[in-house]
């Protein structure tokens, strides 16, 4: 797992309409990526959704926002239409990604431990180096968490 302060490793995730997606390719940009553990949930909902209230405000710090979620691109790409996400949703099926970033855990659901991707965030700077994150967020905090990384950014710069 990637750590503040660190290089962000390079990965390639198709996105909603079956497209590969690098983090390599937005270079000279900001990205923040959030992992969500379930589409068409309430919190992962509101997660999505935050990000999406708050997207004019990552653009205009020069922000990419990547979601990712272990279900395939075309489950992805009617979340997105339904909720008019404005940016790319990644499919992690095999959970490549979410596991060696952190977040691949367990959750209880119904009393039943279940494997889950853990909902997290994490900020990577223009020269792909992490400058925020966290394993285990609420839905609105990583869209704080985020922004607020961001920010700092924006002020020492």
């Amino acid at each position: 797992m990637p750590h503040i302060g660190e290089r962000a490793p390079d990965f390639e995730l198709l996105n909603q309409d079956g497209s590969p997606i690098r983090l390599n390719d937005f270079r000279g940009r900001k990205v923040v990526i959030f992992v969500f553990t379930r589409a068409n949930t309430v919190t992962c909902n509101n997660q999505a959704c935050g990000f999406r209230d708050e997207f004019p405000r990552f653009e205009a710090a020069n922000a990419a926002v990547l979601g990712i979620n272990t279900a395939l691109p075309d489950a992805l790409r009617d979340w997105k239409l339904r909720h008019k996400l404005p940016y790319d949703v990644l499919s992690d099926p095999e959970h490549g990604f979410i596991e060696a970033w952190g977040a691949w855990g367990m959750s209880v659901a119904y009393l039943i431990k279940l494997p889950a991707a853990t909902r997290s965030y994490w900020v990577i700077d223009e020269n792909g180096m992490v400058i925020g994150g966290q394993v285990g967020v609420g839905p609105g905090e990583s869209v704080a968490l985020a922004l607020a990384a961001i920010e700092r950014t924006r002020i020492a710069g």
